[in-house]
């Protein structure tokens, strides 16, 4: 998916917003953020390097923010997302152990099929939003966030030697892998010309591993976080920079920054980890209530089940909601009000729409407010505006499947 006054709109990649002090760690912390393997490419662009969650990542290139999140409406958009953690969970009882961890049906998932999943604690709190996918290849693949790296790590190497000690059979690796995201609805017209597999018989959130403009065993999966369709691209890190300027060549390929994915992710009404959901909302609360197993659900076997089942019957305070409005955009920390001036809630993310030429953001507030087309006011630089309660996602998604 950060703060930091005007960078509370700029950034976003299904990641952990990054810190207030965003400008002095530009100047003291350049020297040890980590680097992509595009890191080079991205400088012979025109990238416009920032801290991000410990690395160093274009925020955007010469062409303008609204610009590249115009661009990857209407054409296609390559985001470099190496910096999110990649892992395999391998092993007889893979499965077992990532149902310890998450709230989703993983048992369910067909051989190169992914869902959206959610790592809660026993208070019903939301630890990482994260990718897994049952590959054919006899693991689980997954991808969480780089501003929670650490965490989610250590969670399931934790999960990984409990089990293991009890007999269990299950590893963890983790994929020193590059991720490239091309996103936009000329995507796979783009990628079909680098690769021999039919991409028309790849629909969302499954995967598949393939050669990809010369480079072998490149995974490919049908996702995002535009509510484009596109793909996440899993590569030999030392194949990264081949593979980018392969895509390159095509004239509807331009690169995009951290920038427009975070207006992209927003219009779509995407969460970012670190301002829409953290470990102090519940899925339920978050919107989220989808990602959760009817089978799970049955068995109220994964953390903080007696918390988030309950709240599934409508025994929830506040809820994650859309918001539009004219006048000064919304950002995160801008308070919420009825109508009477009460305040009941707080904008997590905002910023202006370059699609709808609206304002558009997300927040919380009590369940009483949530219905769609409710008036509430918003407090923008010390001055309250009308917004109204909204759907999402605020642009309608094109993500691929099936017909």
């Amino acid at each position: 998916m950060w703060r930091a006054g005007s960078m509370v709109a700029w950034v976003g990649s299904r990641l952990q917003a990054p810190p207030s002090t965003l400008s002095r760690s530009l100047i003291c912390a350049q020297d040890v953020l980590r680097r992509t393997p595009l890191y080079d490419l991205h400088l012979a662009y025109g990238g416009k390097m920032v801290a991000f969650a410990g690395w160093s990542l274009p925020v955007q290139y010469r062409d303008s923010h609204i610009d590249s999140h115009l661009h990857t409406r209407r054409h296609c958009s390559l985001f470099d997302v190496s910096h999110m953690l990649q892992t395999k969970i391998f092993g007889c009882d893979r499965v077992k152990l990532m149902e310890s961890l998450v709230v989703g049906d993983i048992a369910e998932l067909r051989p190169n099929q992914g869902t959206l999943s959610l790592f809660t604690n026993e208070a019903g709190g939301i630890i990482d939003d994260l990718i897994v996918i049952n590959t054919s290849e006899e693991h689980l693949y997954v991808v969480s966030n780089a501003g929670c790296w650490d965490k989610d790590l250590a969670l399931m190497q934790d999960k990984v030697k409990e089990l293991q000690n009890t007999g269990s059979d299950v590893g963890l690796e983790v994929v020193d892998n590059a991720l490239l995201a091309l996103q936009g609805p000329t995507a796979a017209q783009v990628l079909q010309a680098g690769v021999t597999d039919d991409l028309r018989k790849l629909p969302f959130m499954t995967s598949a591993v393939m050669e990809v403009f010369g480079v072998s065993s490149c995974r490919v999966t049908r996702c995002g976080y535009t509510g484009e369709d596109g793909v996440e691209i899993s590569v030999p890190a030392a194949e990264a920079v081949h593979l980018a300027m392969a895509l390159l060549e095509n004239p509807e390929v331009k690169l995009a920054g951290l920038a427009a994915r975070d207006s992209l992710r927003l219009e779509a009404g995407l969460c970012l980890y670190g301002n829409d959901i953290d470990e102090h909302t519940t899925p339920v609360e978050g919107s989220l209530s989808w990602t959760l197993g009817k089978r799970r659900r049955a068995a109220m076997d994964f953390p903080g089940a007696e918390v988030i089942v309950p709240q599934l019957k409508g025994k929830v305070q506040r809820r994650r909601v859309g918001l539009m409005c004219e006048g000064p955009p919304m950002r995160a920390h801008s308070p919420i009000l009825s109508t009477e001036g009460a305040m009941i809630g707080t904008v997590t993310s905002g910023c202006p729409s370059p699609s709808l030429k609206k304002n558009v953001a997300m927040g919380y507030v009590p369940s009483q407010y949530s219905r769609p087309g409710t008036l509430v006011l918003v407090e923008v630089r010390r001055k309250q505006q009308a917004a109204v309660v909204s759907k999402m996602p605020f642009v309608r998604t094109s993500y691929y499947t099936l017909k």
